[in-house]
This record gives structure tokens, sequence and C-alpha cells, in this order.
């Protein structure tokens, strides 16, 4: 079994590699039983929280595998100076069982969310999209020009975030990588001028207004995967095209849930998924001004795609 590290699973999964690998596997499917949620033991601290997220490859596949990501999340971590989540990536041959690799679950989950979402855009985005406005500047922000990058002519990255000097610091790495970027404190203006608004936040409050979006923008939301938590508002849904990764994020999302109740998304209408675009069974965008929204909560099929794409790319020719 190989045990790869987050440095290595960064290197083996280059966005021109990994957003193509992503647009494969939601063709091809494969088994995701619902993810389990445990409490385990109790401190002072409160209680760490375990999810177990498996997936494995259909019953005929080329190759068949066998996945499961285990994310453990301790708020007290904080006090300790530890990160509040760690996450880990199992990767097993489905048919014997043998386990081939452990790999750094966190890099693994930041760089296929991020590579969802260009995925997203190739098919939302308009083609021509240039301006490129971030919420939010974790880990997932960190990685999203890179992986836009590989689907769209991306030349201006606006940063905002609740910390400017975070937002400062965000613009200053991503300009050491060779993008025209810079932080902006009013997110009314920013969002006024991107082609593409990416959200990556733990918002509880709507922060991008529909108002404040152009004709012809595509938003991409990926925070609020719980009913808690929302990063629009709901004008930003009124009008516009909405595509989801995967049906679950139709139950999930607090950006969502609340639109749905009040008619502002049409509940008895089904939107097109990530699936859908891939295989060819729903158009993308189909007018330069139209408005597009994606809603990603994240999916096994996507740490499954990603873990195998990582141990070939990892092996050499």
């Amino acid at each position: 079994m190989r045990i790869i590290d987050a440095r290595s699973t960064r290197d083996a999964l280059p966005f021109a590699q990994l957003v193509p690998a992503l647009r494969h596997a939601f063709v091809e499917g494969c088994e995701v039983p619902p993810r389990q949620v445990h409490r385990v033991g109790e401190t002072n601290d409160g209680a760490c929280t375990s999810l177990i997220m498996p997936a494995w490859s259909r019953p005929g596949s080329q190759a068949a595998h066998y996945g499961v990501k285990i994310v453990n999340v301790a708020p007290g971590n904080a006090q300790h100076g530890l990160p509040g989540l760690h996450a880990s990536y199992l990767l097993f041959d489905a048919l014997t069982g043998v386990p081939l690799a452990c790999i750094d679950g966190s890099v693994l989950t930041t760089r296929r969310t991020a590579a969802a979402s260009a995925l997203a855009a190739s098919f939302l985005a308009r083609t021509d999209a240039r301006r490129l406005l971030l919420l939010g500047a974790g880990a997932v922000a960190r990685v999203l020009p890179d992986a836009y990058r590989t689907v769209r002519p991306i030349e201006r990255v606006t940063v905002w975030a609740r910390a400017p000097d975070k937002a400062n610091a965000l613009a200053e790495a991503l300009r050491a990588d060779g993008f025209d970027a810079w932080a902006e404190g009013d997110l009314a203006a920013a969002v006024a001028q991107a082609d593409i608004v990416s959200c990556a936040t733990l918002a509880t409050e709507p922060l991008v207004q529909g108002r404040w979006l152009t004709a012809g923008s595509h938003l991409d939301l990926i925070g609020s995967f719980t009913p808690q938590m929302r990063e629009a508002d709901d004008d930003c849904f009124a009008g516009a095209s909405l595509f989801v990764d995967t049906a679950e994020a139709l139950q999930k999302s607090g950006d969502l849930l609340g639109p749905l109740s009040r008619g502002v998304i049409d509940a008895a209408r089904r939107h097109a998924t990530l699936a859908d675009l891939c295989a060819g069974r729903a158009p993308g965008r189909q007018a330069r001004l139209e408005r597009t929204v994606f809603k990603s909560v994240g999916t096994a099929l996507e740490d499954l795609a990603a873990a195998v794409l990582m141990l070939d790319t990892a092996r050499g020719p």
C-alpha cells in the first residue's frame, strides 16, 4: 500500500488531468451509498464528528476500485493550535480487497472540489469569460484560479474575503503564480465586474446579491453544504438557469432549500446535474446573456475518480 502525503497528492492531481478525469467519471458513474456520520467520544471541547464516504466502481467497469474517505471534524482543535478538519482516503482493489493507497484526504478534497467547479464552468460559463471573482481566501479558493484556467481564458482574478488581510495575502500568492490578481473590499462592485463569481466560504447569511450579477455571468456556489449555510440570496436564482453537481444538493444546501420553499426555484422541475451535462443529456449555456448558477455539495464519486487518477499519476508511465 502506498502512503501518499499532502505534497505528493497535490503534485499527482494536476487540473489539466483531473478535470477530464471527473468528466469521464460522471459519464461512467459509480456506486455512492449515503455518507455515514458518527459522533466520536466526548471531551470538554465537544465531540469529534466523523464522516465516512464510500464509493466503488460499477460492475463491469474496466478497472474496479473501492474507496473510502474519512473526514474528522473537531471544532475544539483551534484551542490546541490544530486544524479543525482532517481527512484520509483509502483506495482498494474492489475485486480482491487489496489496499492500494492511503492518501491525504484534505488535499484530495480541495483539488477535486475546485476541479468540479471548473468542469461545470466548461459547460456553463461563457467561452470568453476572463474575469474571475473569488469569495473566500481558504484552501479551495487558493486553487480555483488554476482549475478555472484549464477551461476558460482567465486573465484577471479579484479576491474578496471578510478579513482583508487574508484577501490581500491570497492575491499576492496568486500574483506569484502569474495571475493578475488583486484584493477588493467593495463586494458589489467586484460582482458586477466579474464573468465568473465563485464562492468558497462558510457563510450562514447570503453574501452575493442577485441584483449585482450581470447578464451572461456564471455563479459558482461551493459552500452551503448544510441547510444552515447560505452564500447567495433568492434573487441570484430568479431568472437564472440552475445546475447542481448531484440531486443531493437540492436536499442539503441552504442556498437551495430556502428558494425552493418560497417558490423562487421550481420544485417540480428536474434540475440538470453534472452527470447530465457530461453525458450530453442536458444542454449547458444556451445564450450569451443567460445567467447560470452551479451549486455543489460534493460527492464521493469525485473522491474516487481523483484517487484513481492520483494513483496512476504517482505510478508514472
